[in-house]
């Protein structure tokens, strides 16, 4: 739940980044692409019923500790692309926690990219930053899921 209000203050505070290849994106993009991973995480920790429940508590924080001009649009497109995000996840689990978040993720980034960058800047000029950035973050965190199972035997 913290990483969106994270990533709002990036955005607020740092506006655009180089994300690499180029390209540049509002400063949230880790965070936002982290919180994507994380909620996939939880949802092995915790169950579904808790996981719907912060992405509403995460929600309501994205709006209000949002910059006013940010709220809305980072309220609309958390609360989307966590359910898409959701949503895609529950089925792949059985395949293997590694399949489902490489899949989830592509879903949810680029549900929150394009809800966020019409929202908050009626621009989708940000799009391959914001694609490519929260990219960045699906794949580190694949690849350390990926180092865990190998070093404790982990099932994922």
């Amino acid at each position: 739940m913290a990483t969106i209000p994270a990533a709002n203050l990036a955005v607020t505070h740092f506006g655009a980044v180089p994300v690499g290849l180029g390209y540049v994106a509002p400063a949230g993009v880790y965070f936002v692409g982290l919180a994507l991973v994380l909620r996939d995480l939880a949802r092995e920790a915790t169950g579904r019923g808790a996981i719907l429940a912060a992405i509403a508590i995460g929600t309501v924080l994205s709006y209000l500790l949002a910059d006013p001009s940010l709220a809305t649009a980072s309220a609309v497109a958390f609360a989307v692309a966590e359910t898409m995000d959701f949503v895609v996840y529950e089925p792949l689990r059985r395949r293997g926690l590694l399949v489902a978040i490489l899949a989830s993720n592509a879903v949810g980034l680029l549900v929150d990219s394009l809800l966020f960058l019409h929202l908050a800047f009626g621009s989708l000029n940000y799009l391959p930053g914001q694609i490519l950035g929260k990219t960045w973050m699906t794949f580190a965190a694949v690849m350390v899921l990926g180092l865990l199972r190998r070093r404790y035997r982990v099932i994922v």
